[in-house]
């Protein structure tokens, strides 16, 4: 195979997994990190430090954990282990990873809006519900859902963030 035909079915490849983009994770990742605000509630000396720590450290556990569920599952069941396959399955859960991230900023850029701890766990938290309706929104139109399901992943999603937070309430007073 010549080197143009290699760098064209490398193309090739990346064009479909763009579009067959799978975004679960994005939408798993986002749940997790809602759920692990709510969990902050016993925090130490640094708590604004410890919880963008614990969002980016659960986030990462959470990748490795999937990662080794997919090569261990029915991947490596089928085809023998080899990088390409390694590295397959870490990018595609790595959006676990990516939407722990914008919660995770929200908790460090939160002084510079003037909110306290519980504030910035808030705003964290909305962040992170936000982020599960983005992410099943991008996965409904990138499978070319029509608007009604397209509204119906997004409300679903919002739901269950909504389920998060009255969670949070409960548990919290």
């Amino acid at each position: 195979m010549s080197r143009t035909e290699r760098t064209s079915d490398r193309a090739a490849r990346r064009a479909v997994r763009r579009a067959h983009a799978d975004y679960t994770g994005g939408v798993y990742g986002s749940m997790l990190a809602a759920s692990v605000v709510v969990g902050a509630g016993t925090l130490g000396s640094f708590p604004r430090l410890e919880v963008v720590l614990l969002l980016l450290l659960t986030g990462l556990v959470f990748w490795i954990a999937h990662v080794h569920a997919q090569l261990f599952g029915a991947r490596l069941a089928q085809h023998r282990p080899d990088r390409r396959i390694v590295w397959e399955a870490c990018r595609d859960e790595w959006p676990i990873v990516k939407a722990a991230v914008p919660p995770a900023v929200a908790v460090a850029a939160s002084p510079l809006l003037g909110l306290d701890v519980q504030g910035s766990l808030w705003f964290a938290l909305t962040v992170a519900v936000a982020g599960q309706v983005g992410w099943s929104v991008a996965a409904a139109r990138r499978a070319g859902a029509h608007r009604r399901l397209v509204a119906l992943t997004a409300s679903a999603n919002l739901v269950l963030g909504l389920l998060i937070i009255t969670l949070k309430i409960v548990l919290t007073h």
